[in-house]
């Protein structure tokens, strides 16, 4: 189960739609013996496009290095669907990048946004719970 106060759930909403028409991206960081998200931290989708996105490595860099120094841990990955599903596409599953992590999707076909997490280990996707906390 991910733990997600509602501080970051709400962060990651609204990155997502801040970031149309583009997919948006970002990475969540807490404490991975427990699965509880402490922040949401936004990215630059480096890819630039509607379908696909790439964290932007000086990004990344910066804040698994922010995260080392509060003693935390990036748990995962979060991306926006803008056109389809909260689902993981074979292109987010090929590119999974660490089986710990949680990869949550949002998207923001419909009007009101979507959001779901997942596991991915190699080619097995198993959806997770989320809770949302105060």
């Amino acid at each position: 189960m991910l733990r997600l106060p509602i501080g970051a759930y709400a962060a990651i909403l609204g990155h997502a739609y801040d970031g149309l028409p583009d997919e948006a991206c970002g990475l969540l960081v807490g404490r991975p013996a427990s699965g509880v998200v402490v922040r949401y931290e936004p990215c630059r989708n480096a890819a630039g496009s509607a379908r696909v996105y790439t964290i932007d490595p000086r990004d990344q860099l910066r804040i698994e290095r922010r995260a080392d120094d509060d003693d935390l841990e990036v748990l995962g990955v979060v991306h926006s669907h803008t056109h389809t599903d909260p689902v993981p596409s074979p292109t987010d599953i090929a590119q999974a990048p660490d089986p710990s992590w949680h990869y949550v999707i949002v998207s923001l076909r419909d009007e009101a946004p979507m959001l779901r997490s997942w596991r991915i280990v190699e080619d097995a996707v198993t959806e997770e719970k989320v809770a949302v906390t105060a």
